[in-house]
């Protein structure tokens, strides 16, 4: 059961997805922060997580619920330390931010062991997971069978319903107070200056620990750039770019023209098919093999068409999905969809924490004229506008107003990916208009996620031992493009 709005990092894409974890934690004391950064590597308990076979250690902080009230109720962030391998360990840490909004750090310690791994040979790697996800008190909805057959508004209700069951103070869950968490975090282990990871809408959160605590922070690595001013439901035009490009792309491809010359005739097609109403799909669930009956809506399909879009591995399948669904041979793309459905059921998005975010933060900015230039500039996003409006009742929380960005003096690298059907270069852009030391680097052949792929992660201990020296990116350029998928076997090699 799931809709998402925003995005996730893993490495190489962001994708949507929730987990069940658990962990040995040990509560800090923050009125006793520790006396020296290296202290921070013997804080907490040795802990072992999914997605690394090495021994962390997990530690939990206590922070207000409410800032304003900083007597009142406390909630715990869970933290997961992984050392720097030398003993003569620099005094500045990478604290890492996970996308979404609703996915943890600690869901990313997989990248511990490759895309952080030249940085950990000298600083503290810190995954943090936000107010609301992972082991940080998440906000999430339990999975039932019956959500397989169920259609969008049956999901929605089932929602709305776990919103209110949880009963939670939603207000409490924003950007504002997650940045706060931060802070509290780099006391509690004792840290002066930190550097900061941010991915997605952790380049969000980034941006807005930076503003709030300037004298924090030492340098930030921006990877999937959401600018300031960006409204994360409303992304119709950046993901019919990105649609657009592949369709040229194919056209381009002699094997991809070849095999499929009418790809963007059959998406039109399909869109148009689905928009008269749902069509029943008979095939054998990809999953388990048994025989499923379903319902492909046009929701559904420009839905997983856009998650497709974030990686561009996935998205050279596209076409072959595309075409085999314009065919009647709808079994590939349930397959593809159940992907996302597989990790949205038990992976680590926290759905409840995301709508809080989103609700407070992005809901409330609509405005007609927006959503209008939206529906406009593509079918891929529209949709989901109207699935918000409902949910956002049932959370409840005030809108937080905007504020215009001030400047960020500490140095900045951002990268970009060229296909990224979320947050393209034009949003870097963007945020580097209020960043005094910007750098951005664009990837041609990326889309959503940059950090693990050639030799960024060189190129990431490079520019936070040297935050303030000129960084030759150059090698990016060598990251290839994928090839098409154009029959069942997969890749066209």
């Amino acid at each position: 059961m799931s809709i998402y709005y925003g995005c996730a990092h893993i490495p190489g894409v962001f994708v949507k997805f929730r987990t069940r974890l658990t962990a040995l934690l040990i509560p800090l004391l923050l009125s006793a922060p520790l006396a020296h950064a290296a202290a921070a590597a013997n804080a907490g308990r040795s802990c072992h997580l999914p997605g690394t076979d090495e021994a962390m250690r997990c530690i939990k902080v206590p922070v207000p619920v409410d800032y304003a009230r900083p007597d009142g109720a406390k909630m715990d962030i869970h933290v997961t330390l992984a050392p720097a391998f030398r003993e003569s360990a620099r005094p500045d840490p990478l604290f890492i931010l996970a996308g979404g909004p609703g996915q943890a750090g600690s869901d990313l310690l997989d990248m511990v062991e490759n895309t952080f791994r030249r940085v950990r040979a000298t600083r503290d790697i810190v995954f943090i997971d936000q107010r609301g996800t992972g082991l940080s008190g998440k906000l999430d909805c339990p999975s039932k069978p019956e959500h397989e057959t169920m259609n969008d508004d049956q999901l929605d209700a089932e929602i709305r319903n776990c919103i209110a069951a949880l009963g939670k103070p939603y207000a409490a869950y924003t950007s504002a107070n997650a940045a706060r968490d931060l802070e509290q975090v780099r006391r509690a282990l004792g840290y002066g200056k930190v550097n900061i990871w941010g991915g997605s809408y952790g380049t969000r959160l980034g941006q807005a620990y930076a503003r709030a605590f300037p004298g924090a922070v030492r340098a930030l690595v921006l990877d999937g750039v959401a600018a300031p001013d960006q409204v994360i439901p409303v992304g119709g035009r950046d993901g019919q770019a990105a649609l657009d490009g592949l369709f040229k792309a194919c056209a381009r491809d002699a094997s991809c023209n070849q095999a499929f010359p009418a790809l963007r005739a059959e998406f039109d097609a399909l869109v148009a098919r689905l928009g008269a109403g749902p069509i029943e799909v008979s095939v054998a669930d990809p999953r388990t093999t048994r025989p499923l009956k379903t319902q492909m809506t046009r929701d559904r399909f420009l839905g997983t068409v856009h998650s497709v879009l974030y990686s561009p591995l996935d998205s050279r399948r596209l076409p072959f999905l595309i075409h085999s669904a314009s065919q009647g041979r709808w079994a590939p793309f349930i397959a593809r969809r159940n992907v996302m459905g597989d990790f949205a059921v038990d992976g680590p998005m926290a759905l409840v924490l995301h709508m809080a975010v989103i609700c407070a933060e992005d809901y409330p900015r609509v405005t007609p004229a927006m959503a209008e230039e939206d529906a406009r500039a593509s079918q891929l996003t529209a949709h989901l506008l109207n699935r918000l409006q409902d949910v956002c009742k049932a959370v409840g929380a005030p809108a937080v107003p905007y504020a215009a960005p001030t400047r960020i003096d500490a140095p900045v690298l951002m990268l970009s990916g060229a296909l990224d059907p979320v947050t393209p270069p034009r949003r870097a852009e963007a945020a580097g208009k209020h960043m005094a030391k910007a750098r951005h680097v664009v990837v041609s052949n990326a889309g959503h996620g940059i950090s693990p792929l050639g030799c960024a992660p060189r190129l990431l201990r490079a520019f936070i031992d040297q935050p303030d020296q000129k960084l030759d990116a150059t090698c990016l350029a060598e990251i290839p493009a994928p090839t098409f998928q154009v029959g069942s076997a997969g890749p066209h090699p």
